[in-house]
């Protein structure tokens, strides 16, 4: 079969780059790519050619067995009947175009209703190119803001660092929290789903969760929030929004118009020379004063950036993950790799983006489980647990014997020594209480700094050793071999340490 890639008037991606054509070809599939489709992704023809491709005209491109577009033609007659369509259709917004696909008695598969389930996620259109989006919002952001992200101490002053608020965290608004992060901005996130934010956190970002989250339903969407949740909701909006310097919004729900969650009034409390980025703006926008497509500059100095495909800004990366998720979506459909699509309904990925098949409207498919919470693990049978005058008991006990050779040791101890015996109580206690208030994180370096410190008693004991007392002599040869495995075991640490911010 001959998969074709036209080229799409007003598209600065393309369906297949030279890296996804050598994968196609090994499927057993001819390709066809039309003249200058990769022109404004950086792929000239001479790379398709070297890849293995034919450059053909329009019409032979959108003619094959197998059409791989970012969108259809706006004249469905260059599709030839019985062929496949593979595109982006956003189907529940344009059921008409799904009806004309049928009439036209096109095979059309939407890569934009993939499922979201584990074994989808290598197809998954919308979060590669969310991905990308993500990173483009926040250089967007950026160049609109006109200051600098991370926080500096000069000779001529200090600058602050920049406040972002990113709401939903998604595929695109973690990767916008990620970008701004590591950019030195200070980062804030919310989420409707209280359950991510572990992954806010673990991008350095602080997660600013919702007083009456919503819970994620079984599509991988979040549900639809109750009255009360909505009002804790934009209460927060309003409050961070207020703060920030620069406002991400990300909440989009394929075919439906996105959320208001930034009301007029909400612009309004926005500090001059904020920055609102709407990644929903194609869907109508988050903010209520979004006009998609433009970027507008409000009464009060806030700018609103209501581009409508960012990731289209990125279009050599973007057009390499979009055509991937096409080749991986064909791997699916010719697992015998002869060339040949076998569509198989009885698959629930392929049943779930064919939208229509031999004339026939195949949308909506069969509604899929893809969040199913796991079931709850079974409690584990409780350990015996002392009583507590049996525990009294034996901590009595422990403590008692431990004063009793405490005091024996002071006893045995001349008297201009015993005064060191309070300068070690007070040691132990400081370090407990230093030692136990350090972050997990910093174990490892605090190793390393321990090495001064066991440095001071291997000197200490090596003058000791050679004392005529039997008792000192063991403790110092004790003290001298403890020490030292400290020492290199902590220089051990110390390199291995380094060693991972070492470039290869």
């Amino acid at each position: 079969m001959r998969i074709g890639v036209p080229a799409e008037p007003g598209q600065t991606l393309v369906a297949a780059t030279p890296d996804t054509v050598i994968q196609l070809i090994k499927l057993g599939f001819d390709v066809a790519v039309e003249a200058g489709a990769g022109a404004q992704a950086q792929f000239p023809d001479e790379q398709y050619v070297a890849a293995g491709a034919r450059i053909v005209g329009s019409e032979e491109a959108w003619s094959c067995d197998i059409v791989t577009s970012l969108r259809p033609p706006a004249d469905l007659t260059q599709i030839r009947r019985g062929s496949v369509l593979i595109s982006k259709l956003s189907p529940g917004a344009n059921p008409g175009l799904v009806e004309a696909l049928a009439d036209q008695g096109v095979t059309a598969m939407a890569m934009d209703a993939i499922p979201r389930i584990s074994r989808a996620q290598s197809m998954d259109v919308l979060s590669s190119q969310a991905n990308i989006a993500g990173y483009r919002a926040v250089v967007e952001a950026a160049h609109a803001f006109g200051r600098l992200f991370t926080g500096q101490v000069t000779a001529a002053g200090k600058v602050p660092p920049a406040t972002i608020y990113v709401i939903g965290a998604g595929v695109a608004g973690l990767a916008a929290i990620g970008t701004a992060g590591s950019m030195g901005a200070i980062v804030r996130a919310t989420d409707i789903r209280s359950e991510v934010g572990e992954q806010v956190e673990s991008m350095g970002a602080e997660f600013v969760a919702i007083p009456a989250p919503a819970q994620e339903s079984s599509d991988g969407y979040a549900k639809e929030m109750t009255d009360a949740q909505a009002q804790a909701a934009a209460a927060l909006y309003a409050d961070q929004s207020a703060r920030a310097d620069i406002v991400i919004t990300t909440a989009s729900i394929p075919g439906r118009r996105s959320p208001v969650l930034l009301t007029r009034e909400m612009v309004d409390g926005m500090k001059p020379g904020s920055v609102i980025v709407d990644m929903a703006a194609a869907g109508g926008g988050n903010c209520e004063l979004t006009e998609p497509g433009r970027t507008i500059v409000t009464d009060n100095g806030v700018t609103i950036i209501g581009i409508e495909d960012l990731a289209a800004r990125l279009p050599a990366q973007s057009s390499q993950l979009y055509a991937q998720n096409i080749v991986n979506y064909l791997k699916l459909l010719t697992p015998e790799k002869n060339g040949k699509a076998a569509i198989n309904f009885d698959d629930v990925i392929i049943r779930a983006v064919t939208v229509a098949d031999a004339g026939q409207v195949m949308w909506p498919p069969p509604p899929i489980q893809v969040s199913a919470a796991p079931a709850p693990a079974k409690p584990a049978a409780p350990e015996p647990v002392e009583d507590a005058p049996q525990r009294v008991k034996k901590s009595t006990i422990w403590l008692a014997l431990a004063t009793v050779l405490a005091a024996a040791l002071v006893l045995v101890t001349p008297i201009e020594m015993t005064g060191h015996y309070i300068v070690l109580a007070l040691a132990i206690i400081v370090g407990f209480y230093v030692i136990t208030n350090v972050t997990h994180a910093l174990h490892t370096p605090l190793m390393s700094v321990t090495n001064a410190i066991s440095g001071i008693i291997i000197v200490g004991a090596i003058l000791l050793i050679g004392s005529g007392n039997w008792f000192v002599t063991i403790f110092s040869f004790i003290a001298i071999v403890i020490s030292s495995i400290n020492i290199f075991g902590g220089f051990a640490v110390t390199h291995r340490m380094l060693g991972m911010f070492r470039r290869a």
